[in-house]
């Protein structure tokens, strides 16, 4: 029997999903459709599936203990391994990482399934019986890709043209509205779907050929990476000497060994809040709403609300969306702009590009709730059993005052319990730590002030999380 080796690519961000998805809470973390993540969603599809080995998650750095936590949460892959890489270099050297990393462990006939995250499948029957034509084929030697049947001439998406039987005749970029339609009038070609099956044993040999300094590169990182519980961290030096690539200029464009299997999924990439609107559930007018949202003489609209309520009067074919720092307000037909606006944000160094006022860490989470030159308040959430790193501050002063729960404070040398609404103070260069010994969430409020209040004044001294050495002033509380 094949053994089939699921890997799930969880990098990117997402960004014409702006301002719900952001650089440090990405597309794929995000519950767009119901209450599971698209990770989690995709997690689900493959350990329903026959005869699978637990999934290998490629994930960036940043996003590691958010993503452990909601396949956790799921309980339903014990054994699964998140692969970390340490800078971005295209799904290309993501592949031929995960394709080394497997073969730590599987033999070279092991075929792996190479999934993205963030699209949505609505037809697991379909799903799974595309994935065992897929493994047939590659076990056979071909480097197998899945076609979706095109429901429209999408702009969005890259295609396939078939030839004879599974094989592959070319592929296309995205086109112009005007090639996309010749395409689906044509019958011959499919949307590009960006999941893949092969063996190890031909992926190696493939890249070998059409691009070796990649594999070797990324066979380097592996070799000298390092396990860390679910965790297996590639090594940054040999990654940063790979060229960045995507699978298909790298690989699916100059093999011979390319087939594709032709998958009626009911799929989508979410790739703009459109794409959002065409899958999800509409009123009588045509309209998708999430949150506090009020209509009135609104028709054909997404409309969604965060954090406090939304009224629209009168709108016909618009995009609204709310968070508790940014509002979006766009036709739905220039969704795919949205891009623009995220890439005038990065160049500026906003906050708004990079996190949400509530952020995730390890531990639990804070959320910004006031934020002025000389002071800040925020309200910081630790889930039970759960610690923040002994730290230091240089240039901020701290007061916590108790919510909910039960705290254990470290505070220079005295070590203390603090119940609902009690409070402690502090001062800039303290060593100080926050406990939650108790069965519930704990909740405060800190009022930090000070002359700076940045996230990199922090000095670690312990850490249960692996952030950084003793004693170093690190770059970002991560």
């Amino acid at each position: 029997m094949v053994k089939i080796q699921p890997v799930i690519l969880a990098g990117g961000t997402g960004s014409r999903l702006w301002p719900l998805s952001r650089e440090l809470y990405p597309k794929q973390l995000l519950q767009l459709i119901d209450e599971t993540s698209l990770l989690q969603t995709t997690v689900l599809r493959v350990c329903q599936l026959a005869d699978v080995l637990p999934p290998v998650v490629v994930v960036g750095e940043e996003h590691r203990f958010i993503t452990r936590s909601q396949i956790d949460a799921l309980a339903v892959a014990a054994n699964y391994s998140i692969l970390l890489e340490p800078i971005g270099r295209n799904t290309a050297p993501a592949v031929c990482g995960a394709v080394e990393f497997c073969a730590l462990t599987d033999d070279e006939d092991t075929i792996l399934l190479v999934l993205p995250a963030d699209h949505l499948i609505l037809r697991q029957e379909e799903f799974a019986k595309a994935v065992r034509q897929a493994a047939e084929l590659a076990a056979a030697g071909a480097i197998v890709t899945f076609g979706i049947e095109p429901q429209s001439p999408e702009t969005g998406y890259g295609y396939i043209e078939r030839g004879e039987g599974s094989s592959v005749l070319s592929f296309k970029e995205k086109p112009d509205l005007a090639t996309a339609m010749a395409y689906v009038q044509s019958g011959n070609y499919f949307w590009n779907s960006g999941m893949f099956a092969f063996s190890i044993k031909t992926f190696r040999a493939e890249m070998e050929i059409h691009a070796p300094e990649m594999l070797a590169a990324m066979a380097e990182a592996v070799c000298h990476g390092t396990r860390d519980g679910k965790f297996y961290r590639l090594d940054s030096t040999a990654m940063a000497a790979s060229p960045s690539d995507s699978i298909d200029y790298a690989l699916m464009e100059k093999t011979d060994k390319a087939a594709v299997v032709a998958a009626n999924l009911d799929w989508s990439d979410i790739g703009s809040w459109k794409a959002l609107w065409d899958v999800s559930s509409k009123d009588e007018r045509g309209n998708v709403s999430t949150g506090d949202v009020i209509l009135e003489d609104t028709k054909n609209c997404l409309v969604r609300s965060e954090s406090k309520l939304v009224a629209t009067v009168g709108l016909e074919d618009t995009l609204v969306v709310e968070t508790a720092d940014a509002v979006l307000v766009a036709p739905l037909s220039r969704s795919q702009d949205v891009k623009k606006i995220v890439t005038r944000l990065q160049k500026k160094q906003r906050d708004e590009f990079r996190f949400h006022r509530t952020v995730f860490r390890p531990w639990g989470s804070y959320t910004v709730l006031e934020q002025q030159p000389r002071y800040q308040i925020k309200r910081i959430t630790v889930y039970p059993g759960e610690k923040l790193s002994l730290q230091m501050h240089h240039h901020r002063h701290e007061h916590w005052v108790i919510v909910t729960g039960i705290a254990q404070i470290t505070n220079g040398e005295e070590i203390f319990l603090l119940h609902e609404n009690q409070s402690t103070y502090i001062p800039a260069g303290v060593q100080h730590r926050l406990e939650n010994p108790g069965v519930i969430a704990l909740e405060l409020i800190e009022v930090q002030n000070g002359s700076y209040l940045g996230e990199d004044d922090i000095v670690r001294f312990d850490d249960d999380y692996g952030r950084g050495a003793a004693g170093k002033q690190v770059t970002e509380d991560s």
